[in-house]
């Protein structure tokens, strides 16, 4: 790559450039020459579903909540660049100081499973299903949500879960009541109560799109766990019809899953677990395994480079790629990083003090359990 501003090393020589009108190529100078100026002052958090050319400025790389934890490490740091989704961002700024800044590069990187459930929706549905039973409710909600709900559980005693604690937390909420409000993604909570020996006929969805969600309060009453009506896109673009093809095409091939996919793949894999899970499994195996894997195609595709001994495919024969995560482009990381050295930054992501404070509770009560 060519250096297309020479020596020049000020931002008050810098060019007065949109990112716009610069060629891919330019962006990714310029980036590393800002990156490399405001060294520490900004870290850049990378989630394993970003494009590869985002990655490569990401000074950490993981899940969501690891993201998250390792932010809340980073006192130093006065910016953190977050290349997730917003929900990711806002409990990037409820775990770091005060005085820390976090950055979303797109405000329009969200995650429509978190949009699935909304705060109006969410007391609608608690009234009703409380009005329904005199049994103890305990709301757990999936961390891939907005900190509102994250809020909620916290102000009526729940637990946040992630993929890879969901089976504590859960059987953490059924001690402590009796029945269960699992939010916003109704594949994580179904794959993981079944797992754990409850019945699909003790399960039902609460759909807020219908009038009581579609349920009687007899169906309440009846119910062990009540679902939100939540998915991910993502998720549900692998089928029990992709497991059929490969148990037909290579019946030697593992085929590992996340637990967002729906039942029926889940229980045609082989293997089910979070995205640490699968990495790790994969990072295990000898030389020459073969794997199908069920997840976002960009970590499909990375594992894929980073085990060349290892024969690693997509699931699914088209592209199951997160739209919102893939906002993230390099351009807007760069215009991010130059409006934090205007010192006026922009897309900071702020959660308000009174929904910080129950979140957190919620947040706490995992830790506690996990």
């Amino acid at each position: 790559m060519i250096d297309i501003y020479g020596d020049l090393k000020t931002k008050d020589h810098l060019p007065q450039i949109s990112s716009r009108e610069l060629s891919d190529e330019e962006v990714l100078v310029e980036l590393s020459m800002i990156k490399k100026r405001l060294g520490s002052r900004v870290v850049v958090l990378g989630h394993h579903y970003q494009q590869d050319d985002v990655i490569a400025y990401a000074d950490i790389t993981g899940d969501s909540l690891e993201l998250a934890r390792k932010a809340a490490d980073l006192k130093d740091a006065e910016y953190v660049l977050f290349c997730g989704v917003h929900f990711m961002a806002e409990t990037a700024d409820m775990l770091t100081t005060p005085v820390q800044k976090v950055i979303l590069p797109d405000l329009r990187a969200g995650c429509s499973m978190a949009d699935m459930a909304n705060r109006r929706e969410i007391d609608v549905a608690w009234s009703y299903l409380n009005s329904c039973t005199s049994e103890k409710i305990i709301p757990i909600t999936y961390i891939n949500c907005t900190a509102a709900l994250k809020s909620f559980v916290g102000e009526n005693n729940g637990s946040i879960c992630t993929s890879s604690n969901a089976e504590k937390v859960i059987t953490w909420g059924l001690s402590q009541g009796e029945k269960l409000l699992f939010f916003p993604d109704q594949h994580l909570g179904r794959n993981t109560c079944f797992k754990l020996g409850i019945p699909l006929e003790d399960m039902v969805v609460y759909d807020p799109r219908q009038r009581f969600g579609g349920l009687t309060p007899e169906q309440v009453q009846k119910a062990k766990v009540i679902l939100w009506y939540g998915f991910c896109s993502v998720h549900q673009g692998f089928t029990k019809d992709h497991i059929t093809m490969w148990r037909q095409k290579d019946s030697e091939r593992t085929l590992i899953v996340h637990p967002e996919c729906n039942f029926e793949v889940t229980q045609g894999a082989d293997l089910a677990g979070s995205t640490s899970f699968i990495i790790n499994h994969i990072k295990a195996a000898p030389a020459g395994s073969k794997f199908a894997v069920g997840t976002e195609i960009n970590l499909v595709n990375r594992l894929a480079k980073q085990f060349p001994h290892l024969d690693i495919v997509s699931l699914s024969p088209y592209q199951c790629l997160c739209t919102t995560m893939y906002r993230i482009r390099p351009r807007w990381l760069l215009e991010s990083y130059r409006s934090i050295e205007r010192g006026e930054a922009t897309n900071v992501i702020t959660v308000d003090d009174v929904t910080k404070k129950f979140a957190l509770k919620a947040l706490d009560q995992m830790l506690s359990i996990s």
